[in-house]
């Protein structure tokens, strides 16, 4: 095991990575910019280091500043968290090269799965289920787009092949649009991610955003961690998450279970990583991995038992996964809610000081939150301030909790979407379970009007 860890990240998952290294005797490195020099996991940290000022690109996206602090404090590993630079391979190779164990895959690894189009081609040889679309990056000759796009069947969905986050994608929906969308998209994606190209997808109308969560040794164990149901998102960004998915049938998330595990070992996969995939009508479609740990891992660790990220940490210190998939077993229901500083409806930034904080309790609840009252929360990075995540032994109860530990909560001096939340667990549709992905920006259309 590593003697010290270096936390490249920020916010509640720079604070989780500390709480799990503690968990392991590890000592935690904790890095900040000049924004969040008073955030709580700074305040406890054994060693903190400051890289740069409040931009994101003159701090968490600095290269060669990390890798600095890595090397000053005598860190051994560095865990990237999400976002930032999570999954960028050129900062896995970097870390490796100068000396440091990277807490994620391989760079070979989150080069083949960033690239959506040799992900797509990787997992189409893996036996995955995937979205009927081109073979690969489009051509250059407008009649070669075209006779694609008639063979995989209008409407059609242009994505960038280094896009992520709900960026670098457009909808079509007739032959005349098409060429101008193309070239749109090109051109965006270039600017967007550096990577000009583009691949074409159907686009499916009303399906359902499910993820299957695994775990992966370098000695070729790999495991999945059942799915999660992260349908409720707005411009792309996940709202609440659940874990079982409501209504989807155990044996058909094993078959696919099976070939995420199988596409693992096929790519030589190491740490944590979420294949994303889209259901409609009793299909499920892959559209993506995640090559990092997500916002939403604690509702697997609750239906589980098995922590997440201890075992990145573990796998990363070339132990074995300590369990089989036999081992794993499914337990209850569990709700994440996303608390945001932002206007609850309209949903815009509200970054500001926290005058009350006061986190719900109970059975079945846990808070993963880095704020405190009289905390200033910066307008430079995402709204993001925390999550609320309950488990019940059925979804009735995990939702009865959720609106519990809805009521408790207290957050004053800025706004948040605590009230969205509140709505959306007493709305009928989203009790009954199984809403699709536009089921959210309709309802927020709806109340806006």
């Amino acid at each position: 095991m590593f003697k010290k860890i270096l936390v490249a990240n920020r916010g509640e998952i720079a604070l989780r990575i500390q709480r799990a290294c503690r968990e392991l005797g590890v000592k935690a490195v904790m890095v900040y910019s000049e924004a969040d020099r008073d955030a709580k996991y700074v305040k406890l940290a054994e060693e903190a280091v400051c890289i740069g000022p409040a931009s994101s690109a003159l701090s968490y996206l600095n290269m060669p500043a990390i890798i600095s602090a890595a090397e000053v404090t005598d860190a051994e590993a560095i865990h990237p968290g999400y976002g930032f630079l999570s999954e960028n391979a050129d900062f896995a190779e970097r870390v490796e090269r100068s000396g440091f164990q990277f807490i994620g895959p391989t760079p070979e690894s989150i080069r083949i799965m960033g690239d959506k189009v040799s992900a797509k081609q990787a997992m189409i040889k893996a036996g995955v289920p995937c979205v009927p679309g081109s073979e690969g990056e489009l051509p250059d000759d407008p009649v070669q787009i075209k006779r694609i796009a008639k063979m995989v069947g209008y409407p059609v969905i242009i994505k960038a092949a280094g896009g992520g986050g709900g960026r670098g994608m457009r909808v079509v929906h007739t032959e005349a649009a098409l060429i101008n969308a193309v070239a749109m998209t090109k051109s965006e994606a270039g600017a967007a991610f550096g990577n000009p190209a583009v691949y074409m997808e159907k686009y499916l109308q009303n399906p359902r955003h499910v993820e299957i969560q695994i775990l992966a040794d370098k000695y070729k164990n790999a495991v999945y961690l059942g799915e999660r149901d992260c349908s409720m998102q707005r411009r792309h960004q996940k709202v609440i998450e659940e874990a079982p998915a409501p209504g989807i049938p155990r044996k058909l998330i094993e078959r696919v279970g099976e070939r995420c595990v199988a596409a693992c070992k096929k790519i030589g996969y190491r740490g944590a990583g979420t294949f994303e995939f889209l259901y409609e009508d009793g299909e499920f479609y892959f559209i993506e991995m995640n090559t990092r740990v997500q916002v939403e891992h604690p509702v697997t660790e609750w239906i589980t038992g098995i922590d997440i990220v201890k075992t990145q940490i573990m796998v990363a210190a070339g132990e074995k996964l300590p369990f089989t998939q036999r081992q794993i077993q499914i337990h209850g229901h569990a709700i994440e809610c996303r608390l945001n500083a932002e206007d609850a409806y309209k949903c815009i930034p509200s970054p500001g000081r926290i005058t009350m904080w006061h986190p719900p309790g109970g059975p079945g609840v846990r808070v993963d939150s880095h704020i405190y009252t009289n905390y200033f929360v910066p307008p430079n990075y995402d709204s993001m301030i925390g999550k609320i995540i309950v488990h019940g032994d059925t979804r009735e109860q995990a939702l009865a909790r959720m609106r519990t530990a809805l009521g408790e909560t207290v957050v004053e001096g800025i706004n948040t979407n605590i009230a969205l939340h509140r709505e959306l667990m007493v709305d009928a549709k989203f009790m009954e379970g199984g809403t699709n992905i536009h089921y959210l920006e309709a309802w927020l259309a709806n109340h806006n009007r």
